[in-house]
């Protein structure tokens, strides 16, 4: 899983963060969506400014997100609900100065309508694909990562949903699926959570220390 970035998200608990940065995790995920255990209600302790803060957010109104943004000092939005084209448009606009990521979610399954992603393209910096499942996120299960073998796009992206130690050996067969196909680029980072807590929000300082060292 070399040349692989790490994100960490669902992070709750200003300890921990400190703790878990330590390790340097390319991206830290504080989830700004009440109807979650990992709601990010607190101030993010001081971490390396290596480190991209990045804030979740579901079908939220963009001044909110603007407001978190500036409260929290962060480097990347992530979308994890419903939203168009033209909201990501008209974001990434209001962005441009900050230089703040726009990464837009997926949900997926067994399969996937790739042409979903075409309005998206030019109107943000990376694409997320997580489970498909009853919570927004941090279902704790892995998809069918076949699917991904037919991405057409030349956008970079993350993979996320269920994923643990248990999955480096897959995670390392699809980077190298990529690679063989000309494509090593696309597959961008690995978004870890629910595998990796003690209960939601804690996250296990020792085993992400551990699965640190793959990459």
């Amino acid at each position: 899983m070399k040349n692989l970035k790490l994100k960490i998200c669902g992070m709750k608990h200003p300890e921990n963060i400190s703790e878990v940065a330590k390790l340097q995790p390319d991206y830290m995920g504080f989830i700004f969506y009440k109807k979650t255990p990992r709601y990010f209600e607190d101030s993010i302790p001081e971490i390396s400014r290596e480190i991209k803060r990045t804030g979740v957010f579901v079908n939220e109104d963009i001044n909110i997100i603007l407001q978190k943004i500036k409260e929290h000092d962060l480097n990347a939005i992530q979308l994890h609900g419903e939203e168009s084209d033209t909201f990501c448009a008209e974001l990434k606009t209001l962005l441009v100065e900050n230089e703040v990521e726009i990464i837009k979610v997926f949900s997926v399954k067994d399969d996937f309508d790739f042409g979903l992603l075409e309005a998206y393209e030019t109107v943000v910096d990376y694409f997320l694909f997580d489970t498909k499942g009853k919570n927004k996120g941090g279902n704790g299960i892995t998809f069918n990562w076949e699917v991904l073998k037919e991405y057409p796009s030349k956008k970079s992206f993350f993979l996320s949903g269920g994923i643990g130690p248990e999955e480096v050996e897959a995670i390392s067969e699809l980077q190298a699926y990529f690679k063989e196909n000309g494509k090593e680029n696309l597959l961008y980072a690995i978004d870890v959570n629910s595998k990796f807590e003690e209960k939601a929000g804690l996250k296990n300082a020792e085993k992400l220390k551990e699965f640190r060292k793959q990459f």
